[in-house]
Formats: structure tokens, C-alpha cells, sequence
């Protein structure tokens, strides 16, 4: 695997060479997916140049423990420490996502439930937020629409990040949250105590960086307004402000009403567009090349689930990695990433496994 190593570091340098000259800043575009690249390239070269140095420095030492046994208790030394920076540089030699360095746009919806549903889907929307500002991003609710009791039917967040890192992006992170969600509790509005199961569903995009990377012919949308709507359907406004996209190519509907401006609520509307076309390619890209990603539920059934959080055990259960902990409130609020983690590991031994096939 490491003999791909070279040309990796010829393209590093390269792309230093070229973030050093000012003219490339004169295109934002272009310098921001310098900048990713470097960022992505950064870690291969320090885990390479980590584990060339333990090579050599091994080297090194066996010839003078030959000649001195004092250098004997060295060459052990090293000799632990290089299988954990070969296994670094390993898989960081992974084939990336493309995308894991972009932001996300997440859709939460209450799915099969009812009432409770909806407030479980405000609970998860809740959890993203915290696990984002524990991890110094930002978030932007773009779109909601509420229940009576004051939980999401549907909402729409933009997470933006703070790194070129890819490892360290949104999408990187966040993309195995999409699937369905269920939830064993006790709801808020059940008065005999029982526990009820309900279920969420998330879907995660990458956002576009730039509205010029997804080409929009606007012959092919169809363009609805409404006046919009609150909880219980009552009109909130009396002007045909909300506003609904229809892609007719793909037949993406993207709807938006939480703007007070018709232009506001298009303009939000094109964004998530955007952001579910850049997916739709994608998934044809993936299709056509077999080289699939983790699919994303797309449905509201509960028995499609990705993950059960169990409030009176305090239980939560990823069914596709196997996680299991018993500090849900916790993950509630936000410490989230031990979950993540065991997908992205899943994730890259299968990638490594596809390697080594």
C-alpha cells in the first residue's frame, strides 16, 4: 500500500507551492479546495515522515546493538512504536469520501408516533446542536415546522465547520447519522406510565460550497407559493410567502416557510436543492463506479432502524455497529462521539478490507 506514498508527497508539495503564490486567493474557490487538499495531504505526510524516521532510527539501532548490547533495550523500544505508526499511516492511506470536509444541511422529521415523534425529533435536533458547539461548529436552523407541543414535525439545520481537515469535517462526522431512529419512553402525554416506541428520521447532505457547482437549468424547476403555516395548520401570516421547489428532473421537492420574504424562503429553498442534488449525483456516481456508501433510510418506518435510545434504561443501541452504552442522557446532551466513532471505524475496515481484496 505505502508505494503510493511518493506520489502523495509530490502532490503535497506541489499544492504548498501553489497556496504560496497570492494570485490563487484571487479565486476563493479554488484556494478553498487547495486549502481541503493540503489539509488531507498534511496528515499522510507527517504519519509517513513518523514512520520513515522509526524505520531508519531501527536500523540504526540494530547495527549499534551489534556492536554495543546496550542498544539492545532501544531497538525494543522502537520496535513497538512502529506497527502503531505503520497502522497510522495506513489508514490514512484510506481512499476518502470526497466529501468529508464539506458542511451539512440535516433533516430531522417525527416519523410513526404521532405527538411524541415530533418532540423525540426536536430531542435529536437538540443533541446535534450540542454535540456541534462541543465541537466549535456552528449551526443555522434553516427551516421547522412545530407540533402542537412544541416538537418538530420537520427541520432543516446547516452545521458548518471549523477545519480543512477532512477528518475533522461535518460530513466526515455526521454522514452515518441518516437512517431512522427509535425511541422507547415514556411520552409526555401518556398519563397511565406505559412506554411507547416512536420513531425519527435523519437525513444528512453535504452542502455546496459554491451555487455554481451544481449546474440548476431553471426550465427544470417548478415553483409553488403558499402562505404559510403553524402548528395545527393555522395561517401565520397573510402573504403567499412560503415557497416550494419541485426539481422535475429527479423530482426533489424542497419546500421553505420560516422567512418572512418570498425571496428568503427561495433563496433557503435553493440551498437545501442544492445540497440534495450534490447526494443525487453522488449516488449515481456510486451506483455506476460499485463503489457504494453507506446507504442512508430514507423512510419513516420504525422497524428500519439505525439506532434505539431507550430512556428507561438509560440505554443507547447502534444496531449496525453494535454500540451499546448506558449514559444516553449524556449522548442526549451531546457527547455523541463515541456512537460516531464506531461507525467511522466500521466504515474504514470495510474500506481497508475492500483494499485488501
Amino acid at each position: 500500500m505505502f508505494e503510493s506514498v511518493q506520489g502523495l508527497l509530490d502532490e503535497h508539495a506541489a499544492i504548498q507551492a501553489q497556496l504560496s503564490d497570492p494570485a490563487v486567493y484571487a479565486d476563493q474557490s479554488l484556494a478553498r479546495k487547495l486549502g481541503r487538499r493540503s489539509a488531507q495531504l498534511q496528515g499522510i505526510v507527517e504519519a509517513y515522515n513518523r514512520w520513515r524516521g522509526l524505520t531508519d532510527d531501527l536500523e540504526a539501532a540494530k547495527e549499534m546493538a551489534a556492536e554495543d548490547p546496550d542498544f539492545a533495550a532501544e531497538v525494543e523500544q522502537i520496535e513497538e512504536k512502529l506497527p502503531v505508526a505503520q497502522e497510522k499511516l495506513r489508514r490514512l492511506l484510506i481512499p476518502r469520501d470526497p466529501d468529508d470536509a464539506r458542511n451539512v444541511i440535516i433533516e430531522v422529521k417525527g416519523g410513526e408516533g404521532g405527538e411524541e415523534a415530533a418532540l423525540f425529533a426536536a430531542d435529536l435536533l437538540r443533541m446535534y446542536t450540542r454535540y456541534a458547539e462541543a465541537r466549535g461548529w456552528k449551526t443555522e436552523l434553516i427551516s421547522s415546522t412545530e407540533s402542537d407541543l412544541g416538537g418538530y414535525k420537520d427541520a432543516q439545520m446547516a452545521i458548518k465547520g471549523s477545519s480543512n481537515d477532512p477528518a475533522e469535517g461535518v460530513w466526515a462526522r455526521l454522514k452515518f447519522e441518516g437512517g431512522v431512529h427509535r425511541v422507547q419512553r415514556v411520552p409526555a402525554t401518556e398519563s397511565q406510565g406505559r412506554i411507547h416506541t416512536s420513531a425519527a428520521g435523519v437525513l444528512v447532505f453535504p452542502e455546496v460550497d459554491e451555487p455554481e457547482e451544481i449546474e440548476i437549468n431553471q426550465n427544470d424547476l417548478k415553483i409553488d407559493v403558499y402562505r404559510s403555516s403553524g402548528p395545527g395548520g393555522q395561517s401565520v401570516n397573510t402573504t403567499d410567502s412560503a415557497v416550494r421547489i419541485t426539481h422535475l428532473p429527479t423530482g426533489i421537492v424542497v419546500a421553505m416557510q420560516n422567512e418572512k420574504s418570498q425571496l428568503q424562503n427561495r433563496e433557503a429553498a435553493m440551498r437545501v436543492l442544492r445540497a440534495r442534488l450534490l447526494a443525487h449525483q453522488q449516488e449515481q456516481l456510486d451506483a455506476e463506479s460499485a463503489e457504494h456508501r453507506k446507504s442512508q433510510i430514507r423512510t419513516m418506518d420504525r422497524s428500519e432502524r439505525i439506532r434505539t435510545y431507550n430512556f428507561p434504561e438509560n440505554r443507547i443501541a447502534d444496531h449496525r455497529t453494535g454500540y451499546k452504552s448506558y449514559n444516553l442522557d449524556a449522548v442526549m446532551n451531546g457527547d455523541l462521539e463515541p456512537v460516531i466513532q464506531s461507525a467511522i471505524e466500521m466504515d474504514e475496515q470495510a474500506r481497508l478490507d475492500a483494499i485488501g481484496e
